[in-house]
């Protein structure tokens, strides 16, 4: 779904909560053909027995990739990415887990480089069915001032 917003339409404090998404084998498959990480942490089932998590993990980079897809249910064409920052991966994401993301506008600000924008900074929460964070970061965007 397509929302314009110009920058003065965004407020501190503003949420919203994306639809689920069930990992499944295939992701680990096809994601690990993307990267080129076969590494066994996601890939092997036997070495992972022994590990404390006693299963694959999904890779960080496709919990990311993942989490951050879902919230593209709602396209803002006055703004863009400017990147993610402080990126983390508090707890694994096994085979099975249903994930959803939720984002909330935490700064809104004036961009040093480009007056026609304003940066706004948008706290990144991916969960798990067990109401357990499993990914967190900033994103930074840039958002175009009404009148630019």
């Amino acid at each position: 779904m397509e929302r314009p917003r110009h920058f003065e339409d965004i407020k501190v404090g503003e949420e919203r909560r994306t639809c689920g998404r069930t990992i499944t084998e295939t992701d680990f498959v096809v994601h690990a053909g993307h990267t080129g990480d076969f590494f066994p942490h996601h890939m092997d089932a036997e070495f992972m027995k022994d590990h404390p998590f006693g299963q694959r993990i999904a890779h960080g980079t496709m919990t990311f990739a993942i989490g951050i897809g879902l919230s593209a249910s709602e396209i803002n064409p006055l703004s863009f990415t400017y990147g993610y920052e402080r990126l983390r991966f508090p707890k694994p994401v096994f085979i099975g887990d249903t994930i959803h993301t939720v984002l909330t506008i935490t700064r809104c600000e004036d961009d040093p480089k480009r007056p026609g924008h304003g940066r706004v900074i948008e706290e990144v929460r991916v969960w798990n069915q067990r109401q357990e964070v499993v990914m967190a970061c900033d994103h930074v965007y840039l958002v175009e001032r009404r009148g630019k």
